[in-house]
């Protein structure tokens, strides 16, 4: 089945978007990062027509494959005509504005994990009580609850209470993580899952000590130091890739 899609009308470059992106599901799903058949990973295709690729309304993320993954237009409109699944409007709303307007956001992940929901439910947000909250501070926008993510209207007030962040924080719901690449938003999104996870587990045993400005400002200007070489994620989530491999390779077809 893979090589039959593969020689249809497909560019490389969209094949191992979908390859790439299939092996995220299921490094999310071996986290536990899931949430029954909802939620999404999302990432645009080559070009300048708007499109992404979305995962099958129905599909457990440990199940999603390359040729599972839907291929949709920037409107909403699926382009795989031979694609029996259908696509969740709450995922497609959000991340098709995103993708729209911002050419930044090449990647992008929303799922509703225990820790993260907990901090966006928080007055104060994420706060610098460790290492890796202190990556975030004065990065990350919040937005108020609106409701299921459903309404094209609810599109200017994520906008603007995104700004220049690549992390929105939807309150009393849960975060959306935007990247360059893939890889960028995966290692963006696991070192905020642990902030949130490190934060909830502090704030449970007393009063937290926070972090001062000015060595919050120490931290992120040397957080450089410690890249890899290949870009920002590539090596972590082909690590992380390489464990999912031990479970099951069939993501790949």
């Amino acid at each position: 089945m893979a090589t039959a899609l593969k020689n249809r009308a497909m560019s490389d470059a969209e094949w191992a978007a979908r390859q790439e992106l299939a092996s995220c599901y299921r490094v999310f799903a071996m986290l536990g990062w899931d949430e029954l058949i909802f939620n999404h990973i999302t990432v645009k295709l080559p070009g300048d027509g708007g499109e992404f690729l979305i995962n099958p309304y129905g599909m457990h993320f440990s199940e999603v494959t390359a040729t599972s993954l839907v291929k949709i237009d920037i409107d909403g409109n699926k382009l795989d005509a031979d694609n029996p699944w259908h696509v969740n409007r709450a995922g497609f709303v959000q991340h098709a504005l995103f993708h729209r307007h911002l050419p930044h956001a090449h990647a992008i992940i929303h799922t509703h994990t225990t820790a993260t929901m907990a901090v966006c439910a928080l007055e104060g947000g994420l706060q610098p009580t460790n290492f890796y909250a202190c990556n975030f501070m004065g990065q990350i926008g919040y937005h108020d609850f609106e409701g299921v993510t459903v309404r094209d209207e609810e599109g200017v007030n994520l906008m603007r209470n995104l700004g220049d962040k690549t992390i929105l924080m939807l309150r009393n719901h849960g975060p959306v993580v935007m990247g360059r690449t893939l890889p960028e938003a995966f290692l963006k999104y696991w070192a905020l899952q642990r902030a949130c996870e490190i934060q909830v587990a502090t704030l449970a045993m007393g009063q937290p000590v926070h972090v001062s400005d000015a060595v919050v400002a120490v931290h992120q200007r040397d957080l450089h130091q410690t890249a890899i070489p290949g870009g920002t994620g590539v090596a972590e989530l082909a690590a992380m890739v390489r464990r999912v491999d031990k479970i099951d390779r069939g993501w790949r077809d």
